[in-house]
């Protein structure tokens, strides 16, 4: 159907390519990404996007807009600016990021906002997260003890307090504090990041660095290591860091009672 004549008829699309691109992305992201007049992309430097341009031949790298030393909000203006001129232009775009674009990705939900406030359509669909792969790879069920997560910067500047019965995922681990792209992992902010848990659970308590692997035949990297040696663990980029709980919450044998439960 035509659009009216009183809306643009550009469109927005951002799709998650998974942990795995061109494995974890869904049906509906491979179709959008397919039809489109545009296709922008932004994945981890390790991927393969062999896939990606065979899907979309007009598929076309942000990777220049991550430029060593560059502030992050300046970074995340550049790159909603770009899809919105494509949008503008008009064009159906679809653009292709590494895991999920919900999560942890501003950029996806300032394009989608401002293409809306424009008159776009504009939507995001979803990808399978480092998450899902947490907890297939560590063979974790959150349903059992529940789960917390937090942004390893936010756990630290907010001084969250966590419930050291419930497993804690801990993201971006690899930059906590860090406020431009350098590329390197912040050695300083991972000491700070020590100290903390070493105050909430003790210097001896076990902590998994995980991170998912991209490669269909690959293995995920999963190092233990104690709190106080995570200052020096092999973590990346890429990291994600899972805190075990510290043993199981008690029971309340009241509230079971009026639940009519057996203790």
């Amino acid at each position: 159907m035509a659009a009216e004549p009183d809306q643009p008829s550009g469109s927005l699309t951002i799709a998650g390519a998974g942990i795995r691109p061109g494995l974890h992305a869904t049906r509906e992201s491979l179709a959008r990404i397919r039809s489109a007049d545009k296709v922008l992309y932004l994945l981890a430097e390790i991927t393969p996007i062999t896939w990606l341009e065979e899907l979309n031949p007009s598929a076309e790298s942000l990777d220049d807009l991550y430029r060593a030393d560059r502030p992050f909000a300046e970074v995340y203006e550049d790159i909603v600016g770009t899809i919105l001129d494509h949008v503008r232009k008009p064009q159906e775009v679809c653009v292709v990021f590494y895991g999920h674009p919900s999560v942890f990705d501003r950029t996806s939900h300032d394009a989608v906002r401002r293409a809306r406030a424009e008159g776009f359509e504009a939507r995001i669909l979803p990808g399978i997260t480092a998450e899902d792969c947490l907890y297939v790879d560590l063979e974790l069920d959150p349903g059992a003890a529940g789960c917390q997560s937090f942004d390893a910067t936010d756990f630290l500047v907010r001084r969250r307090a966590p419930d050291p019965a419930v497993p804690l995922i801990l993201w971006q681990v690899g930059v906590v504090g860090g406020t431009r792209t350098t590329g390197e992992v912040r050695r300083l902010g991972l000491s700070v990041l020590g100290e903390r848990l070493e105050e909430l659970y003790g210097a001896e308590h076990e902590l998994v660095v995980y991170e998912a692997t991209p490669f269909p035949v690959g293995r995920p990297m999963i190092e233990r290591c104690a709190v106080s040696e995570l200052g020096d663990a092999g973590v990346t980029g890429l990291s994600t860091l899972y805190v075990p709980p510290k043993g199981a919450a008690p029971r309340d044998a009241e509230m079971m009672a009026r639940l009519g439960m057996t203790p």
